[in-house]
């Protein structure tokens, strides 16, 4: 396995743990450092390549989506993509999500672009601490915020389609949901 590979192995899981890195080669195992009680990357391994971070509910796919996930892995070498928390969906769109946080990870994974989709945690440091990105992209439609240090951001500005085509909520309220 190379370290890209281990790395996406590790975020997915979230640490690997004694059992799983004792099925691991010697080579790959070498690539690891133990912190706290789970194995990561280590972090010269992980200088080697570039992560990028994006974020969203993603609750009926659309073309802005694809969009925007297209040119977030335009500016590394792996894309992790963050699926809001149903919970969190409830608090900032005052509505449920159309489908469950693990239904829309999933279908998130299967586009081309994206290495990795984990669901987000509560406290939204947490997952930064998990993924460590280099770079995280915000959406057009979404608002930037203050990122820990040394991370970069990239606004996305000049990335829009079809508001008919590519608005959730629009969306939502044509289906009649």
């Amino acid at each position: 396995m190379d370290a890209k590979q281990l790395y996406l192995l590790c975020v997915s899981k979230n640490g690997l743990n004694e059992g799983e890195v004792t099925q691991l080669s010697t080579q790959d195992k070498a690539m690891l450092e133990k912190i706290g009680e789970k194995y990561w990357l280590k972090s010269s391994e992980r200088s080697k390549f570039k992560v990028v971070l994006t974020g969203g509910v993603f609750d009926i796919l659309h073309i802005g989506h694809m969009l925007t996930l297209q040119k977030a892995k335009e500016h590394g070498d792996l894309l992790v993509a963050v699926v809001t928390t149903d919970k969190r969906v409830q608090e900032v769109k005052k509505r449920n999500p159309v489908h469950k946080a693990d239904y829309r990870r999933t279908m998130v994974l299967s586009i081309k672009w994206v290495d990795l989709a984990i669901i987000g945690s509560e406290k939204i440091m947490d997952t930064f601490e998990r993924v460590k990105p280099d770079l995280v992209v915000f959406g057009y439609d979404q608002q930037p915020f203050k990122l820990p240090e040394p991370c970069k951001s990239v606004h996305l500005k000049d990335v829009k389609a079809d508001e008919d085509f590519a608005k959730t909520s629009k969306i939502i309220r044509e289906l009649g949901l």
